[in-house]
């Protein structure tokens, strides 16, 4: 009988041309303090020029397990596929230009070990791009239906599932509808199901957004991104009396350029940092008056 790993990595990959920020993201796994691992990488149909690459990668270590196609079937159906053969207890979601801290795996293993009530978990992460970290994101630590209103309360490649959930379930839905938000379709769809997830709040993972991460999502993306939070909003009783807003939030965003778009998130993570910041010092100098006074 085939050992059962504590946790089954897995990572679609189609044409990551930066083979370095690739082998910075599989090194990433491959040092995490928890061994007891698979990683499952899917070639979803790559340039055989990085195919190559992508095959030298699995020869670092046998805990790599490469497999795909030759014709490129989206990141839905690379997971499903991934998810297919995992062994693991657990399912941890990777991406092919992000950074897992080394005690990621461990702390949400921890985690889900002792919390059997939830279905999933994140985590909160540091915002990097090529000039390195530059923010950070905090997720809410028990998303409720009103969370789902502005965008995904989960970073989807920091998540780490229970592998029954999918048999239970239902794996990711592989249609042009959910194309750049596999991740925000699903978690809708088990959060109706009654099942729950949760955010550790601990920076264990680094989150690659830059101007690049924006011009990815076409408009087609973003029109397909509103008709699903459109029926998801309306099961979860959610359309009125601002839905709707966010529903059409989407197509709004995409008439701005990339780079305008990631000056604004900019500006909002570090307002983020100087408020906490001021209420740090706030709290400080609350306790230092207090110890004046005795």
């Amino acid at each position: 009988m085939q050992h059962e790993k504590k946790v089954s990595v897995i990572m679609g990959i189609y044409n990551q041309w930066d083979t370095e920020v690739l082998k910075d993201a599989v090194d990433s796994i491959l040092c995490q303090t928890l061994n007891d691992f698979e990683f499952i990488i899917y070639d979803d149909g790559s340039d055989p020029q990085i195919g190559q690459y992508i095959r030298s990668l699995s020869k670092l270590d046998p805990r790599i397990v490469l497999i795909g196609m030759r014709q490129n079937h989206g990141l839905a159906f690379s997971l499903n596929a991934c998810i297919d053969i995992a062994q693991g207890k657990y399912i941890a979601r990777m991406d092919a230009d992000d950074i897992s801290l080394p005690e990621r795996l461990e702390r949400q293993y921890e985690f889900m070990e002792e919390h059997p009530e939830y279905a999933w978990c994140g985590c909160n992460a540091y915002l990097f791009d090529e000039n390195g970290r530059w923010g950070e994101r905090q997720m809410p630590y028990m998303p409720e239906s009103s969370d789902y209103l502005r965008f995904s309360p989960y970073i989807h490649p920091s998540v780490m599932y229970r592998r029954e959930i999918f048999h239970q379930a239902g794996k990711y839905s592989v249609s042009r509808e959910t194309l750049r938000c596999e991740d925000y379709e699903i978690f809708m769809r088990l959060h109706q199901m009654g099942y729950r997830g949760c955010n550790i709040q601990q920076n264990l993972f680094c989150y690659r957004e830059d101007p690049e991460s924006y011009k990815k999502r076409t408009m087609r993306c973003r029109l397909n991104e509103m008709k699903i939070r459109y029926h998801n909003f309306a099961k979860m009783n959610m359309l009125f009396p601002v839905g709707w807003l966010y529903v059409v939030r989407p197509v709004f965003a995409g008439l701005l350029p990339a780079g305008v778009i990631a000056c604004i998130k900019r500006r909002m993570y570090e307002n983020k940092r100087t408020e906490k910041s001021a209420s740090v010092q706030r709290h400080l100098k609350g306790n230092a008056n207090l110890l004046g006074n005795k």
